[in-house]
């Protein structure tokens, strides 16, 4: 990696200055603008991110106006993006640095680090573009370009893959515009260096990559075997009441944290659905009553999938849930809590077929 390295930077920057994407948060060296983008990107495609992106600024403009939202209000903003802890931990850290700070926003890569929620990653993107720390920001993008670039140099060594990876971003960072090194190496991996049908006619480090040159491209990054997603069942319960509906909040931590749902139990032991949802009435302390199956939906975590059996219930008096979140609401008050995507998806059928309950099985079509 170190002959022709201040050439393979140049070429990277000329081809980053030409063709980089007109993204919103390329237009600003905020350093809190910087980590609300680089948090919302996460496993998330930059023209998604954008969208969200634009919102939350628009109602979180400074470090201050974010700490002092409440959770929910950034739950809400967030919804539909997935991998919540995120949203969460983004405020809690906006909350410590307007409590433990005073407001000021960390200047280098150690600083950030020591921030809820904020990994190698995040650190380096915004020390490196808000500050000029030369750090190298390593995602799967930029794993991916210098592992190709470096392929000989790895070997089928997955522990060697990791330190040659760091070393040449690393390297290339360590010369002028290192927030541009950065940015450009994740642009290059994102619609170039691409992991299935790379586009390497028109790559500009084509000429000095291994695996390019050896057709290797394929190879490269090494991934350990992927694993198979298991498959875990559900009983979901609708409950309604005078056209009002049952929700539970679920735990802070967790997998959907904070998030708003129609009370949901998980089968377990091989038990069938029907027996988990009456289960779940006694657990709710709602009295027994007939229990409808409706229609059965599938939703893919990234890891594993989960099957959710409906079952419509009517009760004639709410009576007290015996859970410490819940919620009779209306159709409207649906609208602005932050739900999953499964109860956001009920929750619009309800609404385009509030009268019947039965119409529900149809929603079987939509996943």
């Amino acid at each position: 990696m170190t002959t022709g390295l201040v050439r393979v930077r140049q070429q990277l920057l000329a081809w980053f200055d030409t063709h980089r994407r007109d993204l919103p948060w390329r237009q600003t060296t905020d350093p809190y603008r910087l980590w609300v983008a680089e948090t919302l990107a996460q496993q998330t495609q930059a023209a998604r991110a954008a969208a969200y992106y634009l919102r939350f600024i628009a109602r979180f403009p400074t470090v201050a106006d974010l700490a002092t939202a409440d959770l929910d209000t950034v739950l809400k903003l967030w919804e539909g993006l997935g991998y919540y802890q995120r949203a969460q931990r983004l405020h809690r850290a906006a909350q410590e640095i307007c409590t433990l700070r005073q407001g000021r926003l960390p200047a280098t890569f150690a600083e950030w680090r020591t921030l809820p929620g904020v990994g190698d990653y995040t650190a380096a993107a915004v020390a490196s573009i808000a500050f000029g720390e030369p750090v190298a920001a390593i995602d799967g993008n930029v794993r991916r370009v210098l592992a190709r670039f470096s392929a000989t140099d790895i070997g089928d060594d997955m522990a060697r893959q990791a330190a040659v990876v760091r070393a040449a971003a690393q390297a290339l960072v360590g010369g002028a515009r290192p927030g541009d090194v950065n940015q450009a190496l994740m642009e290059l991996g994102a619609v170039v260096c691409r992991p299935r049908r790379p586009r390497c006619a028109v790559c500009p480090l084509a000429a000095d990559c291994t695996a390019y040159r050896h057709g290797l491209t394929a190879r490269y990054p090494l991934r350990l075997p992927r694993r198979p997603r298991p498959t875990r069942t559900f009983a979901c319960l609708l409950v309604t009441w005078q056209g009002r509906y049952l929700v539970v909040r679920r735990r802070r931590k967790g997998l959907l944290g904070g998030l708003w749902e129609f009370p949901t139990f998980p089968c377990q032991d091989g038990k069938p659905p029907a027996e988990t949802a009456a289960q779940g009435q006694h657990a709710l302390g709602i009295p027994p009553s007939l229990c409808r199956p409706g229609p059965v939906l599938i939703h893919d975590f990234t890891h594993f999938r989960q099957v959710l059996h409906v079952f419509l219930t009517v009760v004639e008096a709410p009576g007290a849930v015996a859970q410490a979140e819940t919620r009779w609401v209306t159709h409207d008050e649906l609208d602005v809590l932050a739900l999953t995507h499964i109860a956001r998806q009920l929750a619009a059928s309800l609404r385009a077929n509030p009268t019947s309950l039965g119409a529900l099985s149809l929603m079987t079509l939509l996943w």
